[in-house]
């Protein structure tokens, strides 16, 4: 049986650019993956979460408890593309394309996107930071 070859470079940016839609999930395992789903079912929830926050301010308990989810999935797809991209190619054939009969060279691809994970990650960690300890410190 051979099996359709799995591309590190496309997973790796497919994590990246809508890694919190489960797309990398859906690409190397197919529409019936449960944790693909999970990734949509979080992001959804975070998104309601935001909605609820810019509608109804700090002191919405519903926005407080699903705005977090954004960020848990935001992070959680930029360390999955990070684990991909870094993945040594010899590894991804083994695992991911034992049959199907090409071998991976990934090359500068994966490398860039783990950069600009790398770049998103540390942005969005500071923002969160700065955020947080706005609300922590400014005065009411």
């Amino acid at each position: 049986m051979t099996q359709t070859f799995k591309s590190k470079t496309l997973a790796a940016s497919l994590a990246l650019l809508l890694g919190v839609v489960g797309a990398h999930r859906f690409y190397l395992k197919g529409w019936r993956d449960t944790l693909g789903w999970l990734h949509v079912a979080l992001f959804a929830l975070g998104v309601w979460g935001a909605a609820r926050f810019i509608d109804f301010g700090v002191d919405d308990f519903i926005a407080r408890v699903a705005l977090p989810w954004l960020g848990l999935i935001v992070g959680l797809a930029l360390f999955q593309a990070i684990l991909i991209g870094l993945t040594p190619d010899a590894r991804w054939d083994a695992t991911r394309n034992a049959g199907a009969g090409r071998r991976t060279s990934s090359g500068w691809g994966a490398v860039l996107v783990v950069i600009f994970a790398l770049l998103i990650g540390t942005a969005a960690l500071m923002g969160g930071l700065a955020f947080g300890l706005q609300q922590v410190f400014q005065p009411r």
